[in-house]
């Protein structure tokens, strides 16, 4: 996330990410300055500490200084572009009218209707109209207000038919609050001879502030990326001698699986830039090892000068415990950048919700609200651990539970079936036990061996009973039972 262009006002991209407080970097390379690349800053210098600290910083994940994140640090905004076409509204209003006149859509927010006007006595009652507003929160014409804030739920727009006053509104979908940033009339109503045949199309961009949650993912410019792990409290941070608390605290153990040198080098330049006010040239294979002088070197007689060690590193005192940490820690500046994957746009929570209509489990995708498949390893891994009631839950409960009729004799699941018996119980009529509320439920087997061997033994009706069962294992028995294959289920 940066700034990709300095025209927003003007921009109808279908989604913009932007940096709300970039900053240029301070290590530089040469061909950053000859492309103007300052002009469109993607990232942010950050105080990083490389020092294991409460445990949330484990691997690549890495700790946010809760007062950075209030100053800003972080901190974007997402543009999305939405385009209505009155044409695609009218086709969608003429699908669920099924006949009668074509629908003349227009863009409004006044519900039309007749009244007779009685003013005097002596006048000829004409016909007059009142207008009553629709929805609150949209303007005359249909259309928001720039800098309204709107809902999940909340109309955007509202288009009415001119011919029977219907009206219809499209709703912001997403769960996240919007704000509305641009609202552009891009196509002209046709002439007035031919308002069946309007061309409206309005451009509506909407702005959703991005700021910072845990989950999202940051990244140095060396590949060393990494989550938000937690907004650490200012007062609870680590602090050098100058009163200096990092902005960024990352593990050691993050470098060197990653060998990201580069970052070890650049917090040097940024810290000596940073001290000195200068950019540092960060361009590559301007230093050779085997030279007169190393990048280690060059940066470090630059520290050295303003007093810091040499390589870097400084005493921290705990914020918990205000007590020294008896090592030298690794602090300087690195330039970080915030990526475009967080976690707003990927959580996916469901207990239930809509299901397929053939076989009752849960639908999937994200938008429609569908569930998580839970496979075979992540079954194997709840059983190792033995959380049956939690496998329970997710493979039954939240899934595809369904109560059917078995037959504990034939064991079979097709047969058994129910019908209203006329049997009288104990102070009921006839009428009582017809009725369709009062009348019992008689379940039986249908199975003709099965019936045959109820009667020859004396059994009864008792052997049929309910069971609980995935709906899945009785669309496979059917299944089955279409391919000539009878299953049979051993009940206890």
């Amino acid at each position: 996330m940066g700034t990709p262009c300095h025209s927003f006002p003007h921009r109808t991209d279908n989604k913009l990410y932007k940096l709300q407080t970039p900053q240029a970097a301070i290590a530089q390379t040469a061909r950053h300055g000859e492309y103007k690349m300052d002009e469109y800053p993607n990232g942010t210098n950050a105080v990083v500490a490389v020092l294991s600290y409460t445990g949330f910083d484990m691997e690549d994940a890495m700790i946010l200084n809760k007062s950075s994140y209030e100053r800003g640090f972080g901190h974007a905004s997402v543009y999305k572009t939405m385009k209505v076409d009155i044409k695609d509204e009218a086709e969608r209003a003429g699908a669920d009218a099924k006949g009668g006149d074509k629908p003349r859509m227009k863009f409004s927010n006044k519900k039309v209707r007749s009244r007779i006007n009685t003013t005097t006595s002596s006048s000829i009652g004409g016909i007059g109209t009142t207008d009553e507003v629709l929805y609150p929160n949209l303007g005359e014409d249909g259309l928001p207000e720039v800098g309204t804030w709107v809902d999940e739920g909340d109309p955007i727009y509202c288009v009415v038919d001119e011919l029977t006053g219907k009206d219809r509104a499209g709703k912001h979908k997403e769960k996240e609050k919007a704000c509305i940033q641009s609202v552009r009339l891009l196509g002209q109503p046709g002439s007035s001879k031919d308002k069946a045949n309007r061309d409206d199309v309005v451009s509506i961009t909407l702005r959703i502030p991005r700021n910072p949650l845990i989950g999202d993912k940051f990244s140095s410019r060396h590949g060393q990326k990494g989550v938000l792990s937690i907004l650490w409290p200012n007062t609870d941070m680590p602090f050098s001698e100058s009163g200096i608390s990092p902005d960024i605290i990352i593990n050691p153990h993050a470098f060197p699986s990653r060998m990201t040198i580069g970052m070890l080098i650049e917090s040097m330049a940024g810290k000596s830039g940073a001290l000195h006010g200068m950019f540092q040239d960060a361009t590559p294979f301007s230093f050779h090892e085997s030279g007169d002088k190393i990048a280690v070197d060059y940066f470090g007689e630059q520290l050295q000068s303003a007093g810091y060690s040499y390589y870097g590193s400084e005493p921290l005192y705990s914020g918990v415990s205000g007590c020294l940490m008896k090592a030298d820690l690794y602090i300087g500046v690195v330039y970080y950048q915030r990526l475009r994957h967080m976690v707003s746009d990927k959580y996916q929570v469901r207990s239930t919700g809509q299901v397929n209509a053939l076989t009752r489990q849960p639908i999937k995708g994200r938008k429609k609200g569908g569930g998580i498949r839970l496979g075979e390893m992540e079954r194997d891994s709840l059983l190792s651990h033995g959380t049956a009631f939690l496998l329970h839950d997710r493979l039954l409960n939240c899934s595809d539970k369904h109560v059917a009729y078995a037959c504990r004799r034939c064991g079979d699941l097709l047969s058994p079936t129910t019908e209203k018996s006329s049997v009288l119980t104990a102070g009921q009529t006839a009428m009582q036990a017809m009725s369709g509320n009062q009348a019992r439920l008689r379940v039986y087997c249908r199975n003709s061996k099965c019936r045959e061997k109820c009667e020859r033994e004396g059994a009864n009706d008792d052997m049929v009973e309910p069971i609980i069962l995935p709906y899945v294992f009785r669309y496979l028995a059917n299944e089955l039972a279409g391919m000539n294959i009878k299953m049979t289920m051993d009940i206890n």
